[in-house]
């Protein structure tokens, strides 16, 4: 009864969005008040709706609803209580309502929140997030429906994919979905703006927090499945370039963008065109991140599904999206003339190179995950464009956009004096060269990307405290930590991501050029070398978990002839599934990570082990969560948070009546 029930209050919702997509947009064209606050209401409907539905599938995951086709097919009787939770979104059907409801809620809180918007604006933002609510939800309900019944249940699922029943993996989707879903609020803001014909600064101070809500939640998407695919492949790599990851990558890089412009938008009144081209390029690469991981056009480890049909309703959906806001994008651009005039050098100046780099760095990544796909229907050749091409191509960008951030985070508005902005970063560049030259010599002459990498991390780091400081102004010690404590939050949450960001860079640096790796053939009781560790393989048994088997070994690590860690790697087989999966073993530490990797036996009685020196590896997720931390820091801003604004009686709008 309650699936049925969460089916009908889907069908429901539908309708309701539909209601939600016409009349307040009617409303605002005609100025009708009524008409324009039904959207309100509406949104709200649409996302309770929307949530009882998730919440009767999440129970028939929980309560083993074998009836339940989609049940069947991702959950087992013996898996942990976490997974069965989290199966709800670890396939298509779940996943897309898990999609669907965090829209659902984004269109609830532009209600909630929006009491400062014009309401001709708020009704066209409510109405815009509702047509993409009929659009999923269609989606949903005539190809994916997720509450189909089996005429005969059997007594068991067939149990969630292994590689899914993980800590990390469980949880990043989730903060993915929000990133990706948040993006969607930037679109109708954008379409919103284009259909008014009109972008100022406060629209600018409207999209930012929303726009920082994405991406702030891509990043620890972001980070937590690159941790996963650390730690659980049994690989050894943190990023491999793989057409999903560049999904979730590609919106990323234009949220980041999209940021940066919206605040020369919100200060200068400039960049609006561009600006709002952004907003609606990173819901369409949200949009494409979707159709990739769903279509199956592009093979990859963490696809959802492999259906082309369902591709092509996908396809379809990016297409009316992305081509109707393009096309009112060409039609009413020449009416968003920027206002602000700024010179080359300054803080403007800046923020479009910013914009620059992060925008062809995404196309960079976007040709090479689509260029086999084009290559094979175009060219009829079978191409793969792996890591060489990505670090090679995607890499200049990133070390560029990392020399621009400390200068242009200092610069002034509409015109500066370059060689007066540098002289509190004198220092901070000498220290940074400094540091790049100790770790040139320390390496003894290897590769010089650590060098690089160091020098561009202190950089980053002391240039985003230098920021802070000349903020405060001139005088006492005193005062000036007085005023530091007292600078807006959206000052400090730039500072913390900019020095988040290079120490994420410093991590992938010294992580790619110290890494040492041994693959060898280790006998029980063996005892071998691996950079200044000594590694022994104690014992290998075979171990029944809760709904797998695993072949786990002991590997004791030595250093300094003291043991630092008995070290437990597995590889587990769920019979269910029928799939093997292998975890790795992580002695973590500040500076280094010891990784141990267990193999299949060999014919000698051996068995194959893979040891890492990972160094500085933590320090990759450690700079996202200071990045996202930057992030939340601005998001609580009184400026800019999404209630800012303090809610008073507006006037009627011109030409429109009191009621």
């Amino acid at each position: 009864m309650i699936v049925e029930l969460g089916h009908f209050t889907l069908i429901l919702a539908f309708v309701v969005a539909i209601v939600q997509s016409i009349v307040p947009l009617v409303g605002a064209q005609k100025g009708w008040r009524g008409w324009m606050a039904m959207g309100e209401p509406a949104a709200t409907a649409q996302f309770l709706l929307v949530g009882f539905s998730f919440a009767a599938l999440t129970y028939a995951f929980v309560t083993s609803d074998f009836s339940l086709r989609l049940v069947v097919l991702n959950s087992h009787t013996l898996k942990p209580m976490l997974y069965k939770v989290t199966g709800v979104w670890g396939n298509h059907e779940g996943s897309l309502l898990l999609w669907i409801l965090i829209l659902a809620l984004f269109g609830a809180m532009a209600s909630w929140f929006g009491g400062n918007l014009p309401p001709r604006l708020r009704a066209r933002v409510i109405a815009v997030q509702g047509a993409i609510g009929v659009a999923f939800i269609a989606f949903l309900l005539f190809t994916s429906n997720p509450f189909l019944r089996l005429e005969i249940p059997p007594f068991d699922g067939q149990d969630l994919n292994p590689l899914l029943q993980d800590p990390g993996l469980a949880f990043h989707p989730p903060f993915l979905y929000i990133g990706y879903v948040g993006l969607s609020m930037s679109f109708s803001f954008a379409v919103a703006a284009l259909i008014e014909g009109r972008v100022d600064a406060a629209w600018g101070r409207w999209v930012r927090p929303w726009t920082l809500l994405a991406w702030l939640n891509l990043t620890i998407g972001i980070a937590l499945g690159s941790w996963w695919a650390y730690y659980e492949l049994g690989w050894g790599g943190f990023w491999f370039w793989d057409p999903v990851e560049n999904a979730s990558f590609m919106p990323w890089l234009l949220a980041a963008a999209l940021l940066h412009s919206a605040i020369v938008v919100e200060k200068r009144e400039a960049l609006k065109s561009w600006t709002i081209l952004l907003a609606i390029l990173a819901f369409g690469f949200s949009l494409i991140g979707a159709f990739i991981v769903r279509s199956g056009v592009l093979t990859s480890v963490h696809a959802f599904a492999n259906d082309p049909e369902r591709g092509v309703y996908l396809l379809a959906i990016t297409g009316i999206f992305m081509g109707g806001a393009l096309t009112l994008f060409a039609a009413r651009a020449g009416a968003m003339q920027a206002k602000g005039v700024f010179g080359l050098v300054s803080r403007e100046g800046a923020l479009v190179a910013n914009n620059v780099l992060l925008a062809v760095s995404c196309f960079v990544v976007f040709v090479g995950t689509i260029w086999p796909l084009v290559a094979e229907m175009f060219f009829d050749r079978k191409l793969s464009v792996g890591p060489p091409f990505f670090d090679m191509a995607f890499t200049p960008f990133m070390v560029a956009l990392a020399i621009i951030l400390p200068l242009g985070a200092i610069l002034p508005w509409k015109r500066a004096n370059l060689r007066r902005s540098m002289q509190p970063l004198w220092g901070v560049l000498a220290l940074a060269i400094a540091v790049g030259a100790l770790v040139w010599t320390l390496q003894t002459g290897r590769t010089i990307l650590a060098p690089i990498g160091a020098l561009l991390a202190v950089w980053l780091v002391a240039g985003a405290a230098v920021d802070i400081w000349t903020r405060t102004g001139r005088g006492e010690l005193p005062s000036k930590l007085r005023r530091m404590k007292n600078l807006p939050r959206a000052d400090w949450g730039k500072a913390v991501g900019h020095a988040g960001f290079g120490v994420t860079i410093f991590g992938v640096a010294a992580l790619t050029a110290w890494q040492i790796e041994d693959i060898r053939v280790a006998q029980i009781g063996d005892t071998y070398t691996v950079g200044n560790y000594e590694v022994t393989l104690v014992d290998v048994a075979r171990v029944q978990g809760s709904n797998y088997v695993s072949t786990m070994a002991q590997i004791d690590v030595l250093e300094n002839g003291r043991q630092l860690d008995r070290l437990t790697p597995e590889k587990r087989v769920y019979p269910v599934a029928g799939m093997p999966t292998t975890e790795a073993a992580i002695n973590n530490g500040f500076t280094r990570d010891v990784y141990v990797v267990i193999g299949d036996p060999q014919d000698n009685g051996g068995w194959a082990v893979r040891t890492f020196i990972k160094p500085y590896a933590n320090w990759i997720w450690a700079g996202a969560i200071i990045m996202a931390l930057g992030g939340i820091l601005s998001l609580t801003d009184r400026r800019f948070r999404v209630a800012a604004g303090a809610k008073r009686a507006r006037a009627p709008e011109q030409g429109m009546p009191a009621e």
